[in-house]
């Protein structure tokens, strides 16, 4: 089969690599499309590799037909339309997965939108809902509104029931990310977050709960504003890797500053986000209240215009790479 390498000079390289052989508790999806993430410009660059046992090629989601099943494997068959949550391996023709990192494609959805679901989904279904305890009424803050993952999470926290804050760089980038349903839009490059976060709590409708892909010097200045017992959860670092926390409001308020990944967690508690995205995500995607949001579809050949398009970070919604 073929599969996309990086060679030396971490050029993209459709390449031929040895088909993927089944174990009893997995079945071979044959690839439609592969959803992009930043974790893969970082594993191209050799800083993010795939966990043992995967691939060495790039690829967290994918989507898919069932093309082969393990003999232990009871509830899938062959024909299954098909989405998963992979270590890596998502960037070629098919790709071994066990039996629990699969989830149906939501009825109604393309291969293309199904493909954006999984990494992205489980993700943001993590840090609002399992580690921020997020609940209907409450105030959610999601920075860097125009990223691959807010434009998950901020549908997915508002047909949940939260008022959503979110951050970005310039007026234009918000028109943009307006149809996401932020119902506030800070441009940081001419507000300050905090007095924003500040105001909200004035007013009675204080963060509960973060997802954090930026941080540096406006978590510390945030922090503070959030509503008793709140979570901040930090799931990346773009903005800086130092802040300096008060520790004074995070003692009375009771708050939560916490550190989470997806990918370092075991296969059996991601066999579980996957099974509740199904069991409480995914209806609500059926019935039109989540709707995934696609940037561009592009052919696996295009990979690197692909990839260049994250590094410019012009992408509002996820890119995706079409297999066949």
């Amino acid at each position: 089969m073929k599969a996309m390498l990086v060679d030396e000079n971490k050029n993209l390289v459709w390449s031929d690599v040895a088909d993927p052989v089944i174990k009893a508790d997995e079945v071979l999806v044959k690839i439609h499309a592969a959803a992009l993430n930043r974790a893969d410009l970082l594993q191209r660059q050799g800083k993010y590799p795939s966990p043992a046992g995967c691939p060495e090629w790039m690829g967290l989601e994918i989507a898919g037909e069932v093309v082969e099943v393990g003999a232990e494997v009871a509830n899938w068959k062959i024909g299954d339309k098909v989405c998963a949550l992979l270590g890596g391996g998502g960037y070629a023709e098919y790709v071994a997965v066990k039996y629990d990192m699969l989830m149906p494609v939501p009825k109604g959805l393309t291969m293309e939108e199904a493909s954006a679901l999984p990494e992205a989904y489980a993700t943001s279904y993590l840090n609002l809902f399992i580690e921020g305890h997020l609940q209907e009424g409450q105030t959610a803050f999601i920075p860097a509104g125009a990223s691959g993952l807010a434009s998950v999470a901020i549908p997915m926290a508002k047909a949940f029931g939260a008022k959503v804050i979110t951050s970005v760089l310039s007026d234009e980038i918000a028109e943009k990310i307006k149809p996401l349903g932020a119902d506030l839009i800070i441009n940081s490059s001419t507000q300050s977050v905090e007095d924003v976060l500040k105001a909200e709590e004035e007013n009675g409708t204080p963060v509960s709960v973060s997802m954090d892909c930026l941080c540096g010097e406006t978590l510390g200045k945030s922090l503070p504003y959030m509503a008793r017992g709140g979570y901040w959860i930090v799931i990346s670092t773009l903005a800086g890797i130092e802040t300096t926390v008060q520790l004074r409001p995070l003692l009375t308020k009771g708050l939560h500053l916490v550190g989470s990944m997806l990918r370092n967690r075991t296969p059996q508690f991601k066999a579980y986000i996957l099974s509740e995205l199904v069991n409480k995500v995914w209806p609500k995607i059926e019935c039109g209240a989540i709707k995934p949001s696609i940037y561009k579809v592009l052919p696996m050949a295009d990979a690197e215009e692909a990839h260049a398009i994250l590094e410019r970070g012009e992408n509002v919604g996820k890119v995706v790479l079409k297999v066949i």
